[in-house]
């Protein structure tokens, strides 16, 4: 009989939790006890899937790596006591580091004060972010809306474009092949990965899709658009795709679409979801090519590694649509105390300590040393690429980055695939990584990479000689 058809407890359930959540420490039969327990939950109510798909950080065959704790702003430990440089920071969470003390500590005292808003009275910490962000966001970008992650903030902004323009009689929507906006409904129809897109279709009408970086094809399928009457609405883009294999646009190619947008009337979405609060080497990405968004979608690293949540941020004339009935889009969690008062340090910690600025310093030093790698193994990587700690090496297999990161992880170096480019994997480290550090991961890189090197060749010579007897 499955586990999932036995009847369970649901009190002993939830206090067999608190067991794990109030230890400080763990002896070798609670080790073998908890990491059992945790992956029969995932097998039976989480989603088995997720075990293969994380065989690569596992030790032997039994998917048996279970995180456990923080060791340093830069570092976590396994329940077996293993410590990893993390060089994959949550997919972007972790700018300020893990447990950032300053976060943590105006998070625990919004805790004591009051937890969650009461819906009706205004709570002050909701306002105080936006006049934060209005501050710290480029250009007019003034009113915020908050929610809870990268998916709703692009939501709100697909929802604010519709509001906009409807009135205009425009209603289309641009995005890019290869981006990645989220998995809901709405952002779904402008992300651009079949596999995650053919399960759900028909996904909102009045999407179209035109390769990153190609102001031409844009400008033809805006042209194309206007002939058939599907005003565009919007463009929406992230500035540098992450999920696509951090790609890089060339440099002209964000102002010339700034420039098309201001000429057909449509708005200009930037999703920053990844690349912003400091991770590319400036606050936000579009500050690099000098181009100010209409509306752009924030998230990850907005809580600093601490609490969830999102922000779409929009000029007044565009976040006007809401005024007379704020009430348009609403969610019930977005800009709770807990949330602002995470997101209000994050920025404190991002500006006193200037992580911007190291992350464009040692970002710069960490690509020049995988650039490097890249040249001594072509035979395995096609390019290493990236801005700031937004990094990427592309493989010329899949195969091979998925040996790369096991190899990585081998050597207590965490990174990943990206999750709409299979060959590219990412380096995206806290923006509090150290130089020393910076020098190990190209070290345990370039171990790494000579050991894939000695086993193709190894393999390509027994291919040889197989061929040779017959």
């Amino acid at each position: 009989m499955s586990r999932s058809n036995v009847r369970l407890n649901p009190l002993e359930c939830a206090q067999q939790a608190l067991h794990w959540i109030h230890r400080d420490a763990l002896t070798q039969d609670d080790i073998a006890a908890l990491n059992q327990d945790v992956l029969d939950c995932f097998r039976e109510y989480v989603n088995p899937g997720f075990l293969e798909y994380r065989k690569s950080v596992t030790t032997g065959c039994d998917y048996g790596a279970v995180e456990w704790c923080a060791s340093g702003p830069n570092t976590l430990i396994d329940t077996q006591g293993n410590e990893y440089l993390d060089c994959l920071g949550g997919y972007g969470i972790f700018n300020v580091g893990h447990r950032n003390p300053n976060v943590i500590a105006a998070v625990e005292r919004q805790l004591g004060r009051q937890p969650l808003h009461s819906q009706e009275l205004l709570d002050p910490l909701r306002g105080m972010l936006a006049k934060t962000l209005a501050a710290l966001t480029p250009g007019d970008l003034k009113y915020s809306f908050f929610s809870n992650s990268g998916t709703e903030s692009v939501e709100a902004a697909l929802k604010l474009a519709k509001a906009y323009q409807s009135p205009r009689g425009k209603s289309t929507f641009i995005a890019a092949s290869g981006a990645f906006h989220g998995k809901s409904l709405g952002a779904l129809s402008a992300t651009g990965k079949s596999a995650f897109r053919r399960p759900f279709m028909p996904l909102l009408p009045g999407f179209y899709h035109v390769p990153f970086g190609d102001i031409n094809t844009l400008r033809k399928q805006v042209q194309q658009c206007q002939k058939t009457g599907d005003d565009v609405a919007a463009i929406i883009l992230e500035p540098i795709q992450g999920e696509g294999g951090v790609i890089l646009p060339p440099e002209d190619y964000l102002p010339a679409v700034r420039a098309l947008c201001d000429e057909v009337g449509a708005l200009l979405i930037l999703d920053e979801v990844q690349t912003g609060m400091g991770r590319t080497g400036r606050m936000f990405a579009c500050e690099h090519y000098g181009v100010q968004p209409d509306i752009l979608c924030l998230a990850k690293a907005l809580g600093g590694g601490v609490m969830p949540i999102g922000a779409t941020v929009a000029t007044e004339e565009v976040f006007s649509v809401l005024f007379e009935n704020p009430f348009l889009h609403t969610t019930t969690f977005g800009g709770n105390p807990l949330a602002c008062a995470a997101a209000l340090a994050t920025v404190n910690e991002l500006l006193t300590k200037n992580l911007p600025e190291q992350a464009a310093t040692q970002g710069a030093f960490l690509l020049q040393g995988l650039q490097q790698l890249a040249s001594e193994f072509p035979q395995l990587i096609i390019e290493a690429r990236g801005l700031g700690l937004l990094q990427a090496i592309e493989f010329r297999k899949n195969k091979i980055g998925y040996a790369f990161a096991k190899a990585l992880f081998q050597r207590h170096v965490l990174v990943a695939g990206t999750l709409n480019n299979a060959k590219s994997v990412r380096i995206e480290p806290p923006l509090t990584i150290t130089r020393e550090q910076c020098i190990r991961v190209l070290k345990e890189a370039k171990e790494a990479l000579k050991e894939l090197s000695d086993a193709m060749s190894d393999e390509n010579n027994m291919k040889e000689y197989a061929a040779e007897r017959k």
